[in-house]
């Protein structure tokens, strides 16, 4: 029995190997990864480096750090730069919160539509399903979309042998697709991880396909312009989750940075003084001296708020290249 099940919850963590992507270290860096596992590990890679540094050349940084004003300059730079990247980053976490407080006729506006867009979903489902979910919603328009590309397969009595074969072509991989985008169950990891499978599903070329399609055979039009009402479903829907999800990632963003910020900035105002006192022994550990050390330590700390910020802007920046390439219309 394979081990693979037992750690891909652990996925959004460790980057650990599934049956769909296999051991896609970038995916799992720009979508998957938890965005504090990602900044610990870009910590580790600063912290790592510094110390590697001075194990090389420890006499050279040793000069450096004692002869020099150096690295409280670039303390007192990263001081001041943590307090302005704080109030920046909140500023623009009210800007994208504003959207929510509203007046009473745009919240009703907007519950209402969303509400039509359930009751949508499920007349065009067997059981009336009204998803809610991420999951939910892309395991009901994997069946529609997938039930109404096998339906074009139906009555092609009469047809041209070539065009049958596109069609039936047509429908076996818009199928195939659809039940991939499903499988939910397979996804883990971060949350709305199953966000990334709908980013992969290439909405705008099945219209296209099949607006092309149905004007060449006109007795399936009726048929294709269903499929097509699935796919603008399915594109609303994704569109709307992934705003909810910009919103709560920012928020996400905005009380992490907050949480990290505070100890950061008073473990760098600790560390100045703590420099400009020289109230730090002598003598070497593992044959690096505790000032190294120390000023490792500080910059990491130091750096904290920044790669924070860097991983949530990764995956916020992807997502927001991935469908900016997806669609109707599309930048390639």
């Amino acid at each position: 029995m394979s081990t693979a099940p037992k750690f891909s919850r652990w996925r959004g963590w460790f980057p650990v190997p599934n049956r769909t992507s296999g051991f896609a270290l970038k995916r799992w860096v720009l979508l998957e990864a938890d965005r504090l596992a990602l900044t610990g590990a870009l910590l580790t890679v600063v912290f790592a480096t510094f110390m590697s540094i001075s194990t090389f050349w420890t006499f050279e940084m040793q000069t450096l750090l004692t002869d020099t004003s150096t690295v409280q300059t670039i303390l007192n730079t990263f001081l001041s730069g943590m307090i302005l990247l704080v109030s920046i980053v909140v500023s623009i976490n009210s800007i994208v919160l504003s959207h929510d407080m509203s007046s009473v006729t745009n919240q009703e506006d907007r519950v209402q539509g969303a509400t039509q867009f359930r009751r949508d979903i499920g007349e065009l489902t067997e059981d009336g399903e009204n998803p809610s979910d991420p999951s939910s919603f892309l395991r009901a328009m994997s069946r529609i979309i997938s039930t109404r590309a096998q339906a074009l397969t139906n009555d092609l009595d009469g047809v041209e042998q070539k065009l049958i074969e596109d069609i039936e072509e047509y429908a076996a991989s818009v199928s195939d697709a659809a039940e991939q985008l499903g499988e939910v169950e397979e996804t883990s990891g971060a949350e709305f991880a199953v966000l990334w499978k709908g980013i992969g599903f290439d909405y705008g070329s099945h219209i296209d396909r099949s607006r092309t399609l149905g004007s060449s055979h006109d007795d399936s039009l009726e048929r294709f312009d269903d499929l097509i009402k699935a796919f603008e479903l399915f594109a609303t829907g994704k569109e709307y989750f992934k705003t909810l999800y910009y919103t709560r990632e920012v928020s996400q963003l905005s009380r992490t940075l907050l949480v990290v910020a505070l100890p950061a900035i008073l473990f760098n105002a600790s560390a100045i003084i703590a420099i400009n006192g020289d109230v730090l022994p002598d003598g070497a550990i593992l044959g690096i001296p505790p000032l190294q050390t120390f000023v490792a330590v500080a910059f990491t700390v130091s750096i904290a708020p920044y790669l924070v910020l860097t991983a949530y802007m990764l995956r916020i920046s992807t997502v927001a290249r991935l469908t900016a390439s997806g669609g109707i219309f599309s930048l390639k």
